[in-house]
């Protein structure tokens, strides 16, 4: 007899009692969520919508089916049914003749994403796997033919973390080598110009991957002035730009990546470096026919010293619009293009690529100074 106050019905739960059975498959355990018929219609909810994550297609479900499942749920079942989410490789379309609209430029580089943890730290100037294997035979292969007691891979990684972090070599951290190593090896790369190979070997993947011959056929000359540090070192003094420091002169090409460089004192004029230069880049890269310049290179020295070699010299002026223009009636200008009150900014054709070079340069702490007591040390 039961209990006063409480009512059996027979196969279920004692009224008032909130213990309730659940459903067990015919072989014990949990019945599945999704049983054959479910998951014939999961299939086709996923047929109907392929792109779903995992978490979409939850929602979905419980929106189509009136099923709630979680992401696990649903990958066990469509497993079951043979369906896995895979990287698909679309097809290229083909070419359209009638198409004119430019294509978006392909994007190389990377991200902090692709730096691999090193054993020696993870700072962001080291190189990566696929940076290394680019390069690794300069520096694996150069030397005596004896194995090398420290790694080349992290002397470049010390090399690289002075450069872009601007520290003193005395002030390496204690992950890479001694300081005076580094220096040492650094300076016999300088001496055999490894680090000169490396650069022309990088310039000419880039030159390939947009689609230009690796040997160019024109560049742009020009120089920049920089402060010294009192690290000491020869040094002049630019009246133009009122800086007091040494001039680097740079031979780009139209991409902006550097043929040559040399570095004199600031007080250096330019025309005097255009002749060693222009003879420099003739000599590296025989195809070069013209070069761009600015007025700062006018002179019968200069133009003599491009027609020796061969190479047309441009020389791009910027045009001197002010606030006194020509006029044509009394008040038409008689320059277009000139109307705008003040002094206008010209982009002038090919000469602000190097500029961009000029920017490049100061990106590494180290090099928006001349920090280096050697010019051959800040050439490289």
């Amino acid at each position: 007899m039961s209990a006063v106050g409480e009512t059996k019905i027979a196969g279920s739960a004692p009224v008032g009692s909130s213990r309730i059975k659940k459903k067990r498959a015919p072989g014990g355990g949990r019945r599945p969520k999704f049983d054959a018929t479910m998951q014939g219609r999961l299939v086709a909810l996923v047929a109907t919508h392929p792109g779903l994550t995992l978490v979409e297609l939850s929602a979905l479900a419980k929106a189509e089916l009136g099923i709630s499942a979680g992401t696990l749920t649903l990958a066990k079942a469509l497993k079951q049914q043979g369906v896995s989410r895979q990287k698909v490789k679309r097809e290229q379309a083909a070419p359209n003749s009638n198409d004119t609209a430019p294509k978006p430029a392909k994007r190389y580089g990377y991200a902090d994403r692709h730096r691999e943890l090193t054993g020696h730290g993870s700072y962001l100037s080291n190189v990566t796997d696929a940076e290394w294997e680019l390069v690794a035979d300069l520096f694996e292969n150069h030397g005596s033919g004896r194995r090398p007691q420290v790694s080349r891979r992290l002397m470049l990684d010390a090399v690289l973390y002075a450069v872009r972090g601007g520290v003193a070599w005395r002030m390496l951290p204690v992950e890479f080598p001694e300081w005076s190593n580094v220096y040492a090896t650094f300076r016999r790369w300088v001496r055999d110009g490894i680090m000169e190979t490396m650069y022309d070997r990088l310039r000419e993947m880039m030159r390939q991957r947009a689609d230009r011959p690796v040997e160019p056929t024109a560049a742009i000359l020009d120089s920049q002035s920089v402060k010294t540090s009192p690290q000491g070192g020869p040094k002049g003094y630019d009246g133009g730009k009122k800086v007091t420091g040494r001039k680097r002169h740079l031979v780009v090409d139209t991409l902006g990546l550097l043929l040559t460089v040399w570095i004199t004192t600031a007080n250096v004029q330019d025309r005097d470096v255009a002749a060693p230069a222009l003879a420099a880049a003739k000599a590296k890269y025989p195809s070069l026919k013209k070069t761009y310049v600015d007025a700062g290179y006018t002179g019968a020295k200069t133009a003599s010293a491009a027609a020796q070699h061969g190479i047309e010299l441009e020389v791009v002026k910027r045009p001197q619009f002010g606030n006194r223009q020509w006029v044509c009636g009394g008040d038409l200008p008689l320059f277009p293009e000139a109307a705008t009150a003040g002094k206008p900014f010209p982009i002038l054709p090919k000469r602000w690529i190097v500029e961009r070079n000029n920017a490049w340069s100061e990106r590494p702490r180290r090099m928006n100074r001349d920090h280096d007591r050697l010019p051959a040390v800040s050439t490289a």
